[in-house]
């Protein structure tokens, strides 16, 4: 009997926008928050509130950014996220909300929370972080716009790549099935991958767009980002999850899902 995961109920039904927090607004980032206004205004065609997203990023735009991530020249100097969220709203009308600054994981309150987390950062002290501060979420009342329920992390390295979709409850609810076997937990990416036995590499800035192309490819993010955004789109479309994740080689040229 094949395996499904069937989307939080909320999600699918919600009487608000569901919230959404983007970590890092980077190559992968820059990507996936574009992806995200796309699929909030085909959600709202649906008959969805569609997304309400916020986006955090310390980092301004530099030089070595401009062609492999989605800046401009214009765009130097300032900050990722006022950027990337101002350029959105402008385009299609929304009134997203961009942080200058790294995510808060220190401290915890309300203002800290959404309904899905999505991380694109470069590091992984950021994620075992960031699963140290949601696993404590799971103790609270919050109101349904703000209540935790998915974790998705995006992670590459020059031609490789991975995007996985865990819960952040410990279970959730899954409707009875006669047809498939009702998968209530999916493993978060820090219980896939060992992080604290991974020694971190140094990825600081580069100083041109040919030298940051010696670390990433110029399609890398993007691909990932399109891929993992499609993973997204079929929770809310469809309602349920047969994968929620996938592993890409472009250097191969192939893709292989992580079933649930």
């Amino acid at each position: 009997m094949k395996k499904i995961h069937f989307t939080d109920r909320y999600l699918l039904n919600p009487r608000h926008p569901v919230t959404v927090f983007v970590i890092g607004a980077g190559g992968t980032g820059s990507q996936v928050i574009t992806n995200l206004a796309r699929m909030s205004m085909a959600l709202q065609a649906l008959g969805h509130p569609g997304l309400h997203v916020t986006v955090f990023d310390p980092d301004t735009v530099s030089q070595a950014n401009i062609g492999r991530q989605l800046f401009s020249e214009t765009e130097l100097g300032l900050n990722k996220a006022v950027s990337l969220v101002t350029r959105i709203n402008r385009f299609f009308g929304y009134a997203w909300t961009a942080e200058p600054k790294c995510f808060p994981t220190k401290k915890f309150s309300g203002y800290d929370i959404a309904n899905i987390f999505i991380t694109c950062t470069d590091n992984i002290r950021s994620r075992l972080e960031i699963w140290k501060f949601l696993k404590k979420t799971r103790k609270e009342n919050f109101n349904d716009y703000l209540v935790p329920i998915y974790w998705m992390d995006f992670g590459n390295t020059r031609t490789t790549g991975q995007v996985v979709i865990g819960t952040i409850p410990k279970r959730i609810r899954q409707p009875a099935s006669a047809l498939y076997e009702t998968v209530g937990s999916l493993k978060v990416i820090t219980r896939l991958v060992k992080y604290a036995r991974v020694k971190e590499e140094d990825s600081g800035p580069s100083c041109s767009l040919a030298e940051a192309l010696e670390k990433q490819d110029l399609f890398i993010n993007s691909t990932l980002a399109q891929l993992g955004c499609g993973l997204l789109w079929k929770m809310f479309r469809h309602g349920m999850l047969e994968h929620h994740g996938l592993y890409l080689n472009l250097h191969t040229m192939r893709v292989n899902p992580m079933t649930v």
